[in-house]
């Protein structure tokens, strides 16, 4: 049996900067620059105080992420679980010591810098069961017990992040584990096992949300019921969704953002300013632009040899996906609100970090595509 020894880590600057993915570079300065736009708008046609800051940050992260894609992945990889442990020592301070903000406690309060660490944890997350899962055989794979420590990496954080509350980051993170799972090559029955209970335990789940979390299900299915209270948001959505029409009203031109009738228009609900200025083909174009980025990330993944690499990249795109289908499905009102900002293109720093630094990880996936861990799936 091939039981190779992982190679040293070489460090080739130039080579490393050639291999970089500048293609993906690019869609990603394009989605950004798409956020300055809608950003500007929000601004009521300027610069500030959300446009600037926006590009300022995604300078930043683009420098952090092209830095870390530098970086050798093995490197990364030996990080993985002192990531997770460091993620969840942070999760557990925000329930102690955290910033309360709009109801919840989701961030950490250092000197001037909000972090939210349950956002960096869906990436710490993602690094830990990708360590877990590449050297495992098919037959470990279908052991119960080989799936408890990946189970509990996965449940800890989503039950310290609910804990905030935090519903959506929470849902987002535990969709990110099953996908791992399920791309590791964890049996479909085993996942109907966890899923057939869902529908009997909902209404005990329900009894226990937060009264601001039930109101969110409540104006999801009846918005009509409170027009001027809980169900304004999503109603001054769809109306600006629906007066975009086909080609839409026109840069700086949308009425419900510049009325100020839509709340929080640079942030969750972003996708309404495009959609009511640039219309249907705008917002299409824009959904296109999401699209790429994320089949793009499946590409790096279904290139990399090896498997460490190949479930990273998946659970980044994952990640990525989620981001995407939750806000825009949001204020489309396909979903409850769900406080979930639209990536690279919401107004936001903890967010865009995040973002970006799993971004990075996905560059150095592709730039070490072709080295060994030693994976052994198929001779254990």
């Amino acid at each position: 049996m091939d039981r190779r020894l992982w190679r040293e880590p070489s460090f080739d600057l130039m080579g490393k900067i050639l291999q970089i993915n500048w293609i993906y570079v690019l869609l990603l300065c394009c989605l950004a620059g798409v956020g300055y736009t809608a950003l500007y708008s929000a601004g009521g046609g300027s610069a500030e105080p959300y446009a600037t800051r926006h590009a300022l940050r995604f300078a930043f992260g683009l420098v952090i992420a092209l830095a870390i894609g530098l970086v050798d992945i093995r490197i990364i990889a030996k990080l993985a679980w002192p990531a997770w442990f460091g993620c969840v020592v942070l999760l557990g301070l925000v329930l102690r010591m955290g910033h309360v903000g709009k109801g919840a406690q989701r961030w950490l309060d250092l000197g001037g810098l909000q972090l939210q660490p349950s956002e960096m944890m869906k990436l710490a997350l993602i690094l830990a069961l990708a360590s877990w899962f590449h050297r495992a055989s098919w037959e470990r794979m279908g052991n119960p017990l080989f799936l408890i420590p990946p189970a509990l990496a996965t449940l800890v954080p989503v039950g310290l992040i609910l804990k905030e509350p935090n519903l959506g980051t929470a849902t987002i993170t535990a969709m990110i584990g099953g996908a791992i799972f399920f791309a590791a090559g964890v049996r479909w029955w085993k996942f109907a096992l966890v899923l057939l209970p869902i529908p009997l335990l909902a209404p005990i789940a329900y009894s226990h949300l937060h009264d601001y979390q039930r109101a969110r299900i409540d104006t999801f299915l009846h918005p009509e019921s409170d027009p001027l209270g809980a169900g304004y948001n999503i109603i001054q959505s769809k109306i600006a969704l629906g007066s975009g029409g086909m080609w839409g009203q026109g840069f700086l031109q949308g009425t419900q953002a510049h009325l100020d009738f839509l709340p929080e228009k640079q942030t969750d609900f972003i996708f309404t300013i495009i959609g009511e200025e640039f219309g249907f083909v705008g917002a299409l174009a824009v959904i296109g632009l999401l699209a790429l980025i994320v089949l793009g990330g499946m590409l790096i993944a279904l290139r990399c040899r090896n498997q460490f690499g190949r479930l990273v990249a998946l659970g980044i795109a994952c990640n990525f996906f989620f981001y995407v289908f939750v806000n825009i499905a949001m204020v489309m009102g396909v979903i409850p609100v769900g406080g979930v900002p639209l990536p690279l293109v919401s107004h936001g720093g903890s967010a865009m970090l995040t973002v970006m630094v799993g971004f990075g990880i996905l560059m150095s996936v592709h730039v070490h595509r072709d080295v060994e861990f030693g994976d052994t799936r198929d001779d254990r």
